[in-house]
């Protein structure tokens, strides 16, 4: 064997590459270096799995270390690359047995992203926690379970170290939590820690949660929160995390609250420094810039997942929208390519769906005007709200679709949905309308499944572009 692809990162990116690479090239060495144990894990599942509807954190794991070394390739845990050498094609790794030089003819940058904290003063205090890692996931499931209840199963994954769990296992749970923003993951744990009877806060710097989706959806957000008992902090800057070597309250500019546990989610940064200085270009957005095939302005490194930018199928420029289905399917692009059938790893439209307790949230594209604007478009935007099925039929439910396109080419731009009937998989007709560059009007007549049970014979959709290609009409 020779031409090692080398892969920096062991999660969705990384082992989707390496696999693709070594099924398509079986000769090909395929090395991956990941700087922790853990691999190949559902970062989105982590919530449910604190909430309690996941039963084991092993449940959140696609590959075992086993399952990776069968597939052929190498795996190495605990290493992580501190360096990389373009010049001599080589990256540098630190392991157990110190550093050493590994030669690459191909390399893959998959090193994710990490949750920021700052200027969050008191983020290192004990019992704050952020839901970027399977640790923390693993010491909240503990700290929420009473200690009777407590069961190693919970736990059985193959990495997690129980003796580093036991002071949270010991202990009772929490009364009074706190979640600093009010993103994806400020959301979704507040629906966790609700689930578990605690006293929540939520405290968000805008107007309201969840601001990608937008204002009709933010404000039913909001309303779903507020009917499960979770106390909103909207407009609110926490300005520190305060306690004696635990955290004891959350200071705000609207005062203080006494709290037991605190999960900061205020976003993530992509972790690209290991190339910084090595000519890989980084975009505004601090993440790596990389070309319809993963490539780098580097030859032969490859960027992709959450340390990655890619083409927004809207704007056509450069975009990050760290997800799932955009890295594992760039890795699969990637490992195709480096094995010698090239691949596109395609556009994005920062599709993304969120659930709110009994509420499904999705959304696709440009929808805020000032975005839209700064894109070259005039956006017009119109909100709806239509059944979910035929109203006659039980379990219909009201939608709330709004959708933006351009005034002048009537191009749909992006859209927004919200209801409790199967809601959130309807933003995927969306996302194929952007990704076909659809005007509104054309998605007017899109021949769209009816029958009581499912959809209305005017799909809340189609309603509302009906309603906004009027306006654009007019």
């Amino acid at each position: 064997m020779s031409d090692p692809f080398v892969v920096v990162g062991g999660d969705a990116a990384g082992l989707s590459a390496a696999s693709k690479c070594k099924r398509e090239d079986p000769d090909r060495d395929v090395i991956v270096y990941e700087k922790s144990e853990w691999i190949s894990y559902a970062h989105c599942g982590m919530p449910y799995y604190v909430k309690g509807e996941v039963d084991s954190i092993g449940d959140l794991l696609s590959l075992s270390p086993a399952e990776v070394r069968e597939r052929g390739v190498d795996l190495h845990r605990n290493h992580e690359v501190v360096e990389v050498d373009p010049e001599r094609q080589t990256v540098s790794v630190e392991g157990a047995d110190g550093t050493f030089e590994q030669p690459y003819d191909d390399l893959l940058i998959a090193t994710g992203a990490r949750a920021v904290t700052e200027p969050i003063d008191g983020t290192d205090l004990d019992d704050v926690f952020t839901m970027h890692h399977m640790h923390s996931a693993a010491a909240l499931r503990a700290l929420l379970t009473p200690p009777e209840e407590a069961d190693d199963a919970m736990f059985d994954a193959g990495y997690v170290d129980l003796s580093e769990l036991s002071e949270y296992v010991e202990r009772d749970p929490p009364e009074t939590v706190a979640v600093v923003g009010g993103g994806y993951v400020g959301v979704e744990m507040a629906e966790a820690f609700r689930g578990r009877d605690l006293d929540t806060h939520l405290y968000q710097r805008s107007d309201r949660p969840a601001p990608p989706f937008g204002e009709a959806v933010g404000d039913e957000i909001t309303a779903y929160l507020d009917d499960a008992g979770v106390d909103l902090h909207l407009n609110t800057e926490v300005e520190a995390l305060a306690g004696d070597g635990s955290v004891e309250r959350v200071v705000a500019d609207d005062g203080a609250v006494e709290v037991d546990l605190v999960v900061v989610g205020i976003g993530i940064r992509p972790n690209a420094e290991l190339v910084a200085e090595t000519g890989v270009e980084l975009g505004g957005s601090g993440a790596i810039v990389t070309d319809e095939y993963g490539r780098t302005a580097v030859e032969g490194i490859y960027a992709a997942g959450d340390c990655a930018e890619n083409r927004h199928t809207v704007t056509g420029e450069n975009d990050w929208v760290p997800l799932g289905l955009t890295a594992n399917r760039a890795g699969r692009a990637i490992g195709q390519t480096v094995a010698g059938e090239p691949a596109p790893v395609g556009e994005i439209a920062g599709t993304a769906v969120l659930k709110a307790f009994d509420l499904e949230c999705g959304r696709t594209g440009i929808i805020d005007h000032d975005r839209a604007e700064a894109a070259g478009f005039d956006p017009v935007s119109e909100t709806i709200t239509a059944g979910s099925r035929s109203g006659y039929y039980p379990g219909n439910a009201e939608t709330t679709v709004t959708l933006t396109a351009d005034r002048e080419s009537g191009r749909l731009l992006g859209g927004t949905i919200a209801g409790e009937d199967r809601a959130a998989i309807r933003i995927d007709t969306l996302a194929t309308a952007l990704h076909e560059a659809t005007t509104v009007e054309e998605l007017e007549r899109f021949d769209l499944a009816y029958a009581p049970p499912f959809s209305p014979v005017w799909d809340p959709i189609l309603v509302a572009a009906k309603v906004l290609d009027g306006t654009l009409s007019a």
